[in-house]
């Protein structure tokens, strides 16, 4: 009888075992911000790339601009804005009640996204230069924290997701968009440059108190995964 169930218990556990395995993690690729802050760098030309036809994300923005499901007043910190892409489109979806905070950590990027919402008569955005290690927010300032294929560049995520973890309201979300990174089914490109797949990524956010809430599956994302998590109310 106990032979049995120990013949049992072996195969169930056998059973469980994950078919596919994320490739191991990688370390943070040498230099990887470095060209966001060259002095040099022209944002006008990573507009381009960012917001072009080819980029999922760029393909996906109203799909993800959805599932965020923003209301007017919120407000939303836009951590890695880059261009002002989602910037943008945030600040139109929280409304004149509402705020967004373009946080990036390239002073280049920080005056591209002023010079954007001048330009456009956008009153409700505020440039935040960041650290490398903070997103530079007070504490329960925010209702969202969206990270958009950025999260990958932290240099000291544990710590900039803290920072993050403290800029959020109780209840608050911090959503993350990122690089499938599989064997077999990413790019040479995204294996190289992202240190490491969704299970890693999520285990560093939650050990710094988040909890995962919903990870929707979007139809315009099949290179990028959608992961939420929250701040516990208390």
């Amino acid at each position: 009888m106990c032979r049995t169930f120990l013949l049992l218990f072996a195969v169930v556990t056998m059973t469980c075992v994950p078919a596919f395995a994320q490739p191991a993690a990688v370390a943070l690729p040498e230099g990887i911000n470095d060209k966001f802050l060259d002095p040099k760098m022209n944002p006008e030309e990573w507009a381009k790339r960012f917001e072009r036809d080819g980029r999922e994300a760029y393909e996906a923005r109203n799909e993800i601009l959805a599932a965020l499901d923003l209301q007017p007043g919120m407000r939303v910190a836009d951590v890695g804005a880059g261009s002002g892409l989602f910037t943008v489109l945030f600040s139109s979806a929280v409304g004149d009640e509402g705020w967004v905070f373009a946080v990036d950590i390239s002073s280049n990027f920080v005056q591209h996204i002023a010079n954007r919402a001048q330009a456009a008569g956008i009153n409700n955005i505020t440039p935040v230069l960041c650290d490398e290690d903070s997103v530079n927010l007070p504490a329960e300032s925010i209702d969202l924290a969206y990270v958009c294929d950025t999260y990958h560049h932290f240099e000291h995520p544990e710590k900039t997701v803290a920072s993050i973890y403290k800029a959020l309201r109780p209840g608050g979300r911090l959503v993350v968009v990122d690089f499938v990174r599989e064997e077999g089914v990413s790019s040479e490109w995204t294996l190289g440059h992202v240190r490491a797949g969704k299970d890693v990524f999520t285990q560093e956010i939650l050990s710094t108190g988040f909890e995962l809430a919903d990870e929707p599956k979007l139809k315009g994302l099949k290179e990028n995964y959608l992961l939420v998590f929250r701040k516990p109310e208390a």
